[in-house]
């Protein structure tokens, strides 16, 4: 994923958590460095490249797959989700956030950018298991205080603890009240620090925002100096001209969720004008209550389909900058311009795509191959920090999966039980 850099034959060596060489078998065999390995694989040409970035999720929510589907965005929210999350605990969410960095590893994805209830049992659930994960705050008049933000914005942004990280942010507009919206600027002028957040998700959020205070969300957002040191939107849908040219100025990101946006009927956002505005564009599959899978193969077919039907233009995003999105821009957009790319020195987060398997063959473009044809199957090996946490199949997360399946009903069965349901 490097720059003007075609697919090449080589070789990658790790030590510890970086990357030592990546070149060549020629330039292999001639590097004077250190060469004795605790192993070597033999990846039998098969394709390794940069994991994928997760760059919108809410990983907990795991427990809600496939509980409140075919229904209206609000009822579903509302009757559904709400009333599950009241009766969440701490360390249902620490297990919770563990059963989805199983199907995150086998979708290849190597780092998330999670915004859920309690950011300390997320970020020791991802410590354990080895999941590299940035946070963003989810503060709103309901849940979240800015006191928690900013505790969890010194805690996590330490380098004691390389695999977890924090950003600012709201929930949404929506859920935010002017006042609260205020403090929270003072808060982020106080730390000059980029903001996240849900923005322009459906038209009814953008119709209302309006109503309430005559400006588009963006446009809201901004002038309360939220994006005054940047930062991005999640999904950002309903969006005008004039939105696109604040995103522009303020040197934002558009985080854009197709898989969720489909199924809750929120819309097709117009990643080509985003793109042709020169926006960098990251990819998230939102959390598994409204995807419902964490598969990356799918966001990935879906982003390039979408913008292809939108703009009635089967030329519309080229499958390389889908890779761009999945891998570069989101780790640019969650902070982490260490683990862009398979670069000597930069972190060795690193999968292996198998394309001996009939939906690669044959090879003409393994470019397009992995966007248009891949699928879960093709992921081989996830490695994240120089440690393999996923490889044919099997897990190193520190704890068996079968617990975890186990830990999800007994929680699922414990809240339905409270819930009288």
């Amino acid at each position: 994923m490097e720059e003007d850099k075609p697919v090449f034959e080589g070789e990658v060596w790790v030590n510890a958590d970086k990357i030592s060489f990546v070149g060549t078998d020629n330039e292999a065999a001639k590097a004077n460095i250190y060469k004795h390995f605790d192993r070597e694989i033999d990846c039998k040409k098969n394709l390794l490249m940069p994991g994928f970035k997760n760059a919108h999720t809410h990983s907990a929510m795991t427990l809600m797959r496939s509980l409140a589907d075919d229904l209206p965005t609000q009822k579903w929210l509302n009757d559904q989700i709400f009333p599950v999350e009241a009766h969440m605990t701490g360390e249902d969410i620490y297990s919770l956030t563990k059963l989805a960095i199983l199907e995150y590893l086998t979708s290849g994805i190597t780092s998330i950018f999670d915004m859920y209830l309690t950011p300390d049992t997320i970020a020791r659930a991802c410590r354990e298991a080895g999941m590299r994960c940035v946070q963003v705050g989810c503060v709103n008049n309901f849940s979240q205080s800015l006191e928690l933000v900013e505790r969890m914005y010194n805690e996590l942004n330490t380098e004691d603890d390389p695999l977890n990280s924090y950003f600012m942010g709201i929930h949404a507009e929506y859920t935010c009240s002017p006042e609260l919206l205020t403090k929270f600027s003072d808060l982020v002028h106080k730390y000059k620090a980029p903001v996240f957040t849900h923005i322009a998700e459906t038209k009814a959020e953008t119709d209302g925002c309006i109503e309430r205070y005559g400006m588009s969300p963006v446009k809201y957002l901004s002038s309360m100096g939220l994006f005054d040191f940047g930062g991005g939107g999640y999904h950002l849908v309903h969006v005008n001209e004039e939105d696109m040219q604040i995103l522009k100025s303020r040197n934002m990101y558009v985080v854009t969720n197709p898989g969720s946006n489909v199924k809750l009927a929120s819309g097709i956002a117009p990643i080509s004008d985003y793109l042709r505005h020169g926006i960098p564009v990251a990819l998230g599959t939102d959390g598994p209550a409204s995807n419902n899978c964490l598969d990356f193969f799918r966001e990935m077919f879906l982003v390039t389909g979408l913008a292809k039907l939108r703009c009635d233009d089967a030329s519309a995003i080229d499958a390389n900058e889908v890779l761009k999105m999945a891998t570069v821009n989101g780790a640019h957009a969650m902070g982490l311009n260490d683990c862009d790319t398979l670069t000597l020195g930069k972190q060795a987060d690193i999968i292996m795509i198998d394309l001996d398997q009939p939906n690669m063959q044959p090879i003409n473009n393994i470019c397009k191959n992995i966007v248009y044809s891949g699928s879960k199957q093709n992921i081989k090996m996830t490695m994240i920090a120089g440690v393999i946490r996923y490889e044919d199949g099997r897990f190193n997360i520190g704890v068996d999966p079968h617990d975890l399946y186990l830990e999800a009903e007994n929680i699922k069965t414990r809240i339905r039980h409270e819930l009288g349901r």
